[in-house]
C-alpha cells in the first residue's frame, strides 16, 4: 500500500480552502488533518494563517466554515442581550433557531479580559442538539457562566421580521434583558 503523501505549506492551505469553500457544512479538524495527511494542530495554525488573510472562516462547534457571501441577499443582523441560568441555553437556542433564526455567537464582558467571543453558528435543531452535545462530552462551560448568565447574541434571519418575533419569543420566554431606563 502507497503511503499518503504529506502536503506542504501553500499547497496544503489551498487544499484546505477548496475543501471549506465546496462544503456546505462545518468540516472538523481532524478530517481536514487527514485529508492532508498531517496532525490536527498543523490545520489549526493553518486556519489561522488563512484567517490572517481575511478569509471568511470561523470554527463552530461542529467544525470549520467557509462563509460564503449570499449574492443579492442581505440578510438582517441584530445583537440582543440575554439572561438565563446554564441549564436554560438549549431552550434559548432552540427558541431562536424555531424562529428562522441564526445564531452566530455569543459574547460575554470579561472584567479582566475585556470581550470575549465564541463562535455557536446554529440555524436549527439539529445543530443546536450537536453543539449541547459537544458541550456536554467535553464538560465545558458557557461563556456566560463566566458572568452570571449575561451574554450577547449576534443573530440574523433572512428579514428583520423573523429577528422582531424572535426577540418577542426571547421576551415571553424571560431570556431578553430589557434595559429600564432611569428617570
Amino acid at each position: 500500500m502507497k503511503e499518503q503523501k504529506k502536503l506542504l505549506g501553500e499547497e496544503r492551505r489551498n487544499l484546505l480552502l477548496n475543501m471549506l469553500k465546496n462544503s456546505q457544512q462545518p468540516i472538523t479538524g481532524a478530517e481536514l488533518a487527514k485529508k492532508a495527511n498531517v496532525s490536527r494542530q498543523v490545520i489549526v495554525g493553518d486556519i489561522t494563517l488563512l484567517k490572517a488573510r481575511n478569509e471568511p472562516i470561523i470554527a463552530t462547534s461542529q467544525g470549520y466554515l467557509y462563509l460564503h457571501p449570499v449574492n443579492g441577499q442581505k440578510e438582517a443582523t441584530k445583537t440582543i442581550a440575554c439572561y438565563h441560568p446554564p441549564e436554560r441555553t438549549e431552550e434559548e437556542l432552540n427558541l431562536l433557531v424555531d424562529h428562522g433564526v441564526t445564531v452566530k455567537d455569543v459574547k460575554i464582558e470579561h472584567p479582566v479580559y475585556g470581550d470575549l467571543t465564541a463562535s455557536v453558528m446554529v440555524s436549527n435543531r439539529k445543530e443546536v442538539q450537536m453543539f449541547m452535545e459537544r458541550i456536554r462530552s467535553t464538560n465545558a462551560s458557557f461563556l456566560s457562566e463566566l458572568t452570571d448568565g449575561v451574554h450577547l447574541h449576534t443573530i440574523s434571519a433572512p428579514n428583520e421580521q423573523y429577528l422582531l418575533e424572535a426577540e418577542k419569543a426571547l421576551e415571553k420566554a424571560g431570556f431578553l434583558m430589557i434595559v429600564e431606563e432611569q428617570e
